[in-house]
């Protein structure tokens, strides 16, 4: 018997069907309009027929970026996707019409997390935080062998805890948030603010770019940075320092044994875990007196979401 995981992002869903492993025997996506969520249902039970002809599915889990309610069937609330106190889980269940399938919603974080934490670098471990690098700053907690939601559903929101009061504006509507300073929005932001304040030490970047500041992106940085480019190293680095001094924060209240860093960032490796794991050391209250948690990249990939969602569709 297997599980169907679906990931469901802005403008497209990956499907796969996922067996108790962890291993993905099949899968496929679509294109989705953000805007327009009866169709994200539509294409949710479209993947759902064409991958469950092939195998016997018991458990549907959906992956949604956006606040989930602890019922598992609702979404809160979503920056990206039209979704407002929307039923997903009773929505997909009607177009399916399928009585024998169990359907859960989860927040993406906290599937991809869950993954990691049964299927990658974090299943020797019982607690451990996800810190996921992509546009903003996703979370997940597992503590005691269990995934953190809160009495709400919403816990591990981690990109909005406040780090500079008065700071960098978050999409979130307050100032100051994490991921306003550990995310490739961060990264983009800063880099193109250098083109223009610095642009001696910029022009290799702006040139990647294509003599254009405002087409400099993430993963330019980073491949500017391993080749070498002083300034997409630095940036790069300061970014490091902004995960590791929050991660500091972060361990004085839940003491994992790790920390898991996944999103597209984290392809940068060394160049953006080493000041990391420099300013996690520097800003650790007690050190030298506890045992310390380890840095380390996410090694499921972009499969995280659809695996976790899977998995967690069966608890």
């Amino acid at each position: 018997m297997h599980a169907i995981g679906v990931d469901i992002g802005g403008t497209k869903i990956a499907a796969g069907v996922v067996d108790d492993d962890g291993v993905i025997l099949a899968q496929t996506r679509r294109e989705t309009d953000p805007d327009d969520v009866a169709s994200i249902d539509a294409a949710i039970a479209e993947v759902y027929r064409e991958l469950s002809g092939s195998y016997e599915v018991r458990e549907l889990g959906l992956a949604a970026a956006g606040f989930v309610a602890s019922d598992r069937a609702r979404v809160l609330f979503a920056p990206n996707i039209a979704w407002r106190e929307y039923p997903l889980r009773d929505n997909v269940a009607a177009l399916i019409a399928d009585p024998g399938v169990r359907i859960v919603v989860e927040n993406d974080a906290n599937a991809a997390g869950w993954a990691e934490f049964r299927f990658g670098v974090g299943r020797d471990v019982e607690d451990m935080v996800m810190l996921t690098l992509g546009t903003g700053l996703g979370g997940a907690i597992v503590s005691g062998g269990r995934l953190t939601r809160g009495a709400w559903g919403v816990a591990a929101e981690i990109g909005h805890m406040r780090v500079v009061p008065g700071g960098h504006y978050c999409g979130c509507g307050h100032e100051g948030c994490w991921e306003q300073y550990v995310s490739g929005s961060a990264l983009v932001r800063d880099a193109q603010a250098a083109a223009i304040t610095e642009p001696g030490r910029a022009a290799a970047l702006v040139a990647l770019a294509g003599g254009r500041p405002e087409a400099i992106t993430g993963p330019l940085v980073t491949r500017a940075a391993q080749d070498g480019d002083p300034l997409a190293v630095d940036l790069l680095a300061e970014v490091g320092r902004w995960v590791g001094e929050g991660a500091a924060s972060v361990a004085a209240l839940l003491d994992p044994e790790i920390f898991v860093i996944g999103g597209g960032v984290s392809a940068a490796g060394d160049l953006l875990l080493v000041p990391a794991r420099k300013a996690f050391d520097e800003q650790l209250s007690g050190r030298g007196h506890r045992p310390e948690a380890a840095i380390v990249v996410a090694d499921m990939g972009n499969d995280a979401g659809m695996v976790g969602a899977a998995d967690l569709a069966r608890v």
